[in-house]
């Protein structure tokens, strides 16, 4: 197939121009179509990573992420959205989904989880700890981040772990 595609992905946000703000920064442009109740982005040097799973406490979409060729183009990013006032989570070294990378989580302002991301290298396990266990890795809960990120909290209680360990998460 020698026609370009393009992913579409459509979300509902509660504020249209807190999330134009956000996304003007994710994707690093700014929105090619505004109106009052609608924006949208036609980003030409995003390609695509797309994966799926059956992990995690919750179906759908899990959360959405950009890819960096470099450490010094996630920094970078970093830089940015701190400069827009858009606070996110370090985390350095993750071993996650077969692959060890370094992140930024941020989250837009309808609480759509975002990775940037720049992966180093394969690994042979799904998550950090080896075992290679039924939750999902990649799920940080946006604010309360732990500090495994093989441990998941469960969706109604945020400071504990879904596997039920005690000295699994910590807050």
């Amino acid at each position: 197939m020698s026609e370009k595609r393009r992913l579409h992905i459509h979300m509902s946000v509660d504020n249209i121009e807190e999330s134009i703000a956000f996304y003007n920064t994710q994707f690093g442009t700014e929105a090619t179509k505004v109106k009052d109740d609608y924006a949208q982005w036609l980003v030409d040097d995003l390609s695509l990573n797309f994966a799926i799973s059956t992990r995690g406490y919750e179906k759908g979409i899990n959360h959405l992420g950009v890819q960096y060729e470099s450490d010094d183009a996630l920094l970078n990013a970093q830089h940015i959205f701190e400069e827009k006032g858009i606070k996110g989570k370090v985390e350095e070294g993750a071993v996650c989904c077969y692959k060890s990378s370094n992140k930024y989580w941020v989250t837009d302002p309808t609480g759509m989880i975002w990775e940037n991301y720049h992966s180093m290298d394969d690994v042979e396990v799904f998550g950090v700890d080896g075992s290679d266990t039924a939750d999902g890795c990649c799920m940080p809960t946006f604010g309360t981040f732990t500090e495994t990120p093989s441990c998941t909290p469960t969706k109604n209680d945020d400071t504990c772990c879904s596997t039920g360990s005690d000295d699994c998460c910590t807050s």
